[in-house]
């Protein structure tokens, strides 16, 4: 008999105690071994909709419903006795007579209508009316959205035909109040009663971007086999899996994969790939199923999972760990590092000890060697900035290269005369460092892609690079260089959306062309739709690289609901503190954890502001740093550079003033419009970034006058 358990299962086993999950547990491991275990007390729920329905005593008031089937027993809900037995009387499972795919179809009732309370345009509880009140809070007005709607004269469906509403996977049961939505407020609602793929489809629809219809799947296959089925159910095959499932329930993404993430994992590719998605739509956990993927069919391959700082290394170990904790072969020859330090590593194995010269030295170094150079005009900044985007990136090592050089990702224009004073600055730069015998990190990449030209066994056959809108020129180069043209050698996982730490640069220049081996994520996990739906006015529909390929983030849907977030401009510094303290204080009331939240700024100037409201709400903070990944027990703070990777239950963005952001250091640096609007866009994109690390509570403060950002982020004037 097959043992199974379904996602219902891991998401209601999060929300027990520690002792409560303990003993859920240890029901469960003798539920696998024995189901016939007298000592199991299995009860028959009486007046349910599914007969095969049963309860499964855990402690006196905890319940597991199991569902039993002729060669299959499964985990299903877990609960305290009333709410399990309630979970169980508004569902069945069933196959879906057209998909074939095993979904739980919950019993169709009245969907109740929530009226709203507004206060000024926004939903604010009226326990907080009078303090809000007391600290002069100015909210802006949420202008009509696609959640906000006036109903249309025809229903939302009408053009959906319902052979169309089957194939997609709505249960027959739901069809008909699918045709009585005619606000998205509604199709919201009814999509949260529906199995997954009927409810991404229907969120789809009502974007404008109607799916293509699924490919029919064989009438004889099991319907618990069947993709979609696959993305809820899981058959526990041995103890081991089972205990990773159960060890961590809350990593839904280490037990159930949508069949779009598993089609790209599993795909084989005939050079350089790609996947884009907007943020929280699992383009780390697909890169990570990727690299577990490829070992697994590839016995004797060595696999490097890479991305741009130490800090989400350590985060894609962990994720990697917990998904093959049991197969410790398979992770001797995983190895996940920084790009930087795997550079390092390789270099000094080969090579010798590398002294790479520190930012501080280096800018010391060209601003010593410039100044024996008085007839130029440029500033320190621009000389770093040439230097490292450029000259070093590139390698350049003669006049003749400097000259002729686009200058990718350089947008002001400089005439011959001015590059000849400017390569007599960098040739002595070079010069200098040579004599303190240090190299730059550039260098390092630069000898190990020379060498691997002449060595026939690369030391990795596969290398997969997340946050990959982050790679640097050399750092390209260098993978190129490990990878080549063979078959899956090498796959990037990115949202151009995301990109703050690099100017574009042509990857197709470089021999990495991923045209026609591009695919996008639009199912996003992590953040609620209310949240996803502001934060994606910062960007645009499109973002396009500079080699054209287009990343289109439209149809994008979430998978849950939550609270809209809160956009609030403050008189002073004290009364944001007093907002952001208060904000704190409920999110913890309402049962959040401290490190489940998270609080970000746009630079360490502000690091302060966010520590003071901290404070105030009463919990201990960790402010984070390049080493640190979270701190449990306490409110992480961080700058918006450090957000990368990082999500939490509740986010607040706090001092997003004028000249805070964009900041106005790196505005009065720009030397054209064509770079102004550069700093402009990943301006932007940090503020994204630090949105889109909230799952279901984000709040933003400004303090007046404000980024301009926030009317974007709004859509409206205050």
């Amino acid at each position: 008999m097959n043992f199974l358990i379904s996602d219902t299962f891991t998401d209601s086993l999060t929300k027990l105690t520690n002792k409560e999950q303990k003993a859920v547990k240890a029901t469960v491991f003798d539920l696998q071994v024995n189901p016939s275990n007298p000592g199991l007390r299995f009860h028959k729920l009486g007046s349910i909709r599914d007969p095969n329905f049963s309860s499964v005593r855990v402690s006196r008031d905890i319940r597991i419903i199991v569902h039993r089937g002729a060669k299959s027993l499964m985990a299903c809900y877990v609960d305290h006795h009333d709410k399990a037995y309630q979970w169980a009387s508004r569902r069945k499972l069933e196959t879906h007579p057209t998909t074939g795919a095993a979904q739980f179809v919950e019993i169709r009732e009245s969907v109740e209508q929530i009226v709203r309370k507004e206060i000024a345009g926004k939903t604010v509880p009226e326990s907080e009316i009078s303090q809000l009140n007391e600290i002069g809070v100015r909210y802006f007005k949420l202008p009509p959205s696609e959640t906000d709607s006036e109903p249309d004269s025809l229903p939302l469906f009408a053009d959906v035909s319902d052979e169309e509403l089957l194939a997609y996977g709505v249960p027959n049961d739901w069809i008909q109040e699918i045709r009585k939505v005619t606000t998205d407020d509604e199709t919201l609602d009814v999509a949260g009663h529906l199995p997954e793929e009927a409810s991404e489809a229907l969120l789809k629809i009502a974007t404008g971007v109607k799916p293509p219809i699924p490919a029919k799947i064989p009438a004889d296959i099991d319907p618990f086999e069947h993709p979609d089925a696959k993305r809820r159910f899981r058959v526990m095959a041995n103890k081991d899996e089972l205990e990773r499932a159960l060890d961590y329930p809350w990593e839904k993404w280490t037990i159930f994969l949508h069949p779009d993430q598993r089609q790209i994992v599993e795909r084989n590719f005939s050079g350089p790939a790609r996947v884009s998605g907007s943020a929280g739509t699992g383009k780390t956990i697909v890169a990570i199923h990727r690299s577990v993927y490829l070992a697994r069919n590839h016995p004797e391959a060595r696999i490097l999972l890479t991305t741009f700082s130490e800090t989400l290394a350590n985060s894609l170990r962990i994720k990697l760990r917990r998904l093959i904790s049991n197969e410790p072969l398979l992770a001797e020859r995983l190895e996940v590092h920084a790009t930087d330090e795997i550079g390092k590593r390789l270099y000094e194995a080969n090579f010798g000890k590398a002294n790479i010269v520190g930012p501080d030295e280096l800018a010391a170094v060209i601003a010593e060697v410039s100044e024996r150079e008085p007839t130029h005009r440029f500033t320190q900044r621009f000389l770093l900035g040439e230097w490292k985007e450029v000259v070093d990136a590139w390698q350049l090592r003669t006049w003749e290269e400097y000259r002729d050089i686009k200058r990718l990702g350089r947008k002001t224009r400089l005439p011959e005369q001015h590059r000849e004073v400017l390569w007599s600055i960098f040739e002595d730069v070079r010069r200098e460092l040579r004599e303190r015998q240090l190299v730059t990190q550039a260098e390092i990449f630069s000898v190990l892609e020379e060498s691997f030209d002449n060595r026939r066994n690369p030391p990795f056959d596969f290398a997969i690079i997340d946050e990959a809108q982050d790679v640097s020129v050399p750092q390209l180069k260098f993978l190129e260089a490990l990878g080549g043209d063979r078959h899956n050698s090498l796959f990037f996982a990115g949202d151009l959306g995301q990109r703050i730490f690099q100017t574009p640069f042509s990857w197709k220049s470089l021999g990495v062309e991923v045209r026609g081996r591009s695919q996008t994520l639009r199912i996003n996990y992590r953040t609620s739709h209310q949240i996803r739906m502001q934060a994606d006015r910062l960007l645009g529909p499109e973002v396009t690289d500079v080699d054209g390929n287009v990343e289109d983030r439209k149809g994008t849907v979430s998978v849950f609901n939550g609270p809209g977030p809160e956009i609030c401009v403050l008189e002073s510094n004290a009364e944001e503190s007093d907002l952001v303290a208060l904000w704190l204080a409920d999110r913890l009331e309402e049962g959040i954890s401290p490190h489940e939240i998270g609080v970000f700024v746009r630079s360490t100037n502000q690091i302060e502001r966010a520590a003071d409201a901290v404070r105030q709400s009463g919990t201990d903070y960790k402010v984070l740093d390049e080493l640190v990944e979270s701190s449990f027990g306490k409110v992480s703070i961080s700058t918006m550079h450090l957000a990368k990777g990082l999500e939490f239950r509740a986010v607040a963005v706090m001092a997003c003033d004028d000249e805070v952001i964009p900041l106005q250091d790196r505005i009065e640096n720009v030397a054209d419009d064509a770079d102004l609007e550069e700093v402009y866009n990943t301006e932007r994109h940090l503020l994204y970034v630090a949105c889109t690390r909230a799952r279901d509570r984000l709040l933003v403060t400004g303090v007046d006058p404000v980024s301009e950002f926030l009317d974007d982020l709004e859509g409206a004037n205050p």
